[in-house]
């Protein structure tokens, strides 16, 4: 199932796995995989996959908007002000994921983002200069769960001190901001993101 195309009411084929829940197909079209290179994106998506851990990304997604509001877009200079108090608040948000060791993960990895940007200039051009030669595959074809460098990537960040950054949800992160185009071949997508890694200037 992993490595399958569907072909939607509207004619249009993709991944299989947005099914056919407009939310998640929207998502699917116009967002996962392509080029993220601004920071408040990414630590975005750093935090958002974190607090997917152990549910459905598609939960995730439908209290974006709110998360987004809570955590003041995810600018890591805000969000690693937040004290006792905004977590307290945090965990009496019903519109989020009310998990304390997650907030606090979000907390802590926003201090540690800024640290990334003052070392390499931007979070984008650490996370970019991990980028891979080459997308990996099963010997079936399917997508895996976790690569060399998800691996790689997930022990330098805890490394740094970072949490909630395991080798599958860095890979979730490395796929959904178009560091790998795991948009499967035929998939309507795939040439599109091709096409923007292509002109993508990397940071550095």
């Amino acid at each position: 199932m992993s490595h399958e195309l569907m072909t939607g009411d509207d004619g249009v084929t993709r991944c299989w796995w947005p099914g056919d829940r407009a939310d998640y197909v929207a998502y699917h079209d116009h967002e996962w995989g392509r080029p993220v290179v601004d920071d408040h994106r990414l630590f975005e998506k750093f935090c958002l996959e974190g607090f997917q851990a152990g549910l459905s990304w598609l939960t995730i997604l439908r209290k974006r908007d709110r998360f987004r509001e809570v955590f003041a877009g995810f600018d890591p200079a805000v969000v690693a002000r937040y004290g006792e108090v905004d977590i307290e608040r945090l965990l009496g948000d019903a519109g989020i994921i009310r998990h304390r060791g997650k907030i606090e993960s979000t907390i802590s990895n926003a201090s540690l983002c800024l640290e990334l940007a003052d070392e390499f200039g931007s979070l984008a051009a650490y996370v970019w200069s991990w980028e891979p030669e080459s997308p990996v595959r099963e010997a079936d074809g399917s997508i895996p769960a976790t690569t060399p460098t998800s691996t790689a990537l997930s022990r330098d960040l805890k490394h740094r001190g970072w949490s909630f950054v395991g080798p599958t949800t860095v890979y979730a992160f490395m796929q959904a901001m178009g560091m790998v185009n795991d948009h499967l071949p035929g998939c309507t997508a795939h040439a599109e993101v091709e096409a923007l890694r292509a002109h993508l200037v990397r940071p550095s």
